[in-house]
């Protein structure tokens, strides 16, 4: 009796560990059989995040980007620190990264409806494009069939675009991930939502000659320079929670939040011309939005990582 649940344990580990994403394509339909309530499951519980703080709604799209950003979209951002691996929630980047309390309430839902089935990197996925849709913006389908690392990349966490980056190094960062600059610009909107830490934006706004003078002096109130303290500040100021196209317009009016931000617009060309449209075509803004966060969500880890479908999203299955 003993052998036999050995033997079935090493047929399910086998089952949920491979070796690449990309051994298989994604689809919006991955899960129609296997796991039919999976988006249902992932709208609910975001619902219910949203209604009681909806701050979750940003939270869980900013953990999209930085899981994606490290070694691809793979869930390697949940995972605790264990005696062979660093997390990335230790990252510099991440250390203001949460909502990973929301994806441990979807996943255990979904191990009860649907045990050993749906991957965390698929949970993340949908969740933020819930997020985004909750907010007030567009929905998309969501290619789903991801699988999820079985170690944590923080060398590669440490390495996400920085709030200080200027146009070029952001197109740089962006092309390794096989997104263009046209993908860089639309995923960058996701700043009409949230909040940004003082450090993030104190020397735009006290060294910073690119930038609105009104603006400047109202966020240095809470992020002055030479301080050891300060505030967080809206991305943007008039729709700080809705999922709209004024990002844009605030690039135009110099008055952008981080760098990074105000670097997307100013240099001329047929950059400011794309910035330029979508601050009066909300609409284009939305669909480029969408079709870029699908690409975004097909970056592949590397080949050599180990994959699974995690049991638990903050540890491997062992």
């Amino acid at each position: 009796m003993a052998g036999s649940w050995v033997a079935l344990a090493l047929l399910l580990f086998a089952a949920l560990v491979s070796t690449a994403n990309g051994d298989h394509k994604l689809s919006a339909r991955y899960y129609d059989k296997t796991c039919p309530n999976v988006q249902r499951v992932v709208r609910t519980v975001m619902a219910n995040k949203v209604a009681g703080d909806p701050t979750v709604a940003p939270a869980i799209l900013r953990l999209f980007f930085h899981d994606c950003f490290a070694n691809g979209c793979d869930a390697s951002i949940l995972l605790d620190s264990t005696p062979f691996f660093e997390s990335e929630k230790d990252a510099v980047p991440n250390t203001s990264v949460r909502g990973y309390e929301v994806i441990d309430e979807i996943k255990s839902v979904l191990e009860h409806d649907c045990p050993a089935t749906v991957s965390c990197s698929d949970i993340i996925a949908l969740a933020s494009r819930d997020a985004v849709g909750m907010l007030g913006g567009p929905s998309w389908r969501m290619p789903l069939g991801r699988k999820d690392s079985r170690t944590a990349d923080k060398d590669g966490a440490e390495n996400l675009p920085s709030p200080h980056d200027n146009f070029n190094a952001l197109v740089s960062t962006f092309r390794e991930r096989g997104l263009n600059a046209r993908d860089m610009t639309a995923l960058s909107g996701a700043h009409t939502v949230g909040m940004a830490n003082c450090e993030n934006y104190r020397d735009r706004v006290n060294s910073d000659v690119d930038i609105d003078a009104s603006f400047a002096e109202t966020r240095r109130k809470t992020c002055p320079a030479n301080e050891s303290y300060g505030g967080m500040a809206p991305f943007d100021e008039q729709t700080p929670m809705r999922f709209d196209n004024a990002y844009y317009k605030d690039l135009i009016a110099r008055r952008g939040l981080l760098s990074s931000d105000q670097a997307l617009y100013g240099a001329g060309g047929r950059q400011d011309a794309l910035v330029e449209m979508y601050s009066t075509k909300g609409e284009m803004f939305a669909k480029d939005f969408a079709k870029a966060m699908v690409k975004m969500g097909n970056i592949s880890p590397s080949k050599e990582t180990h994959m699974e479908v995690r049991l638990n999203c903050r540890m491997v299955n062992w």
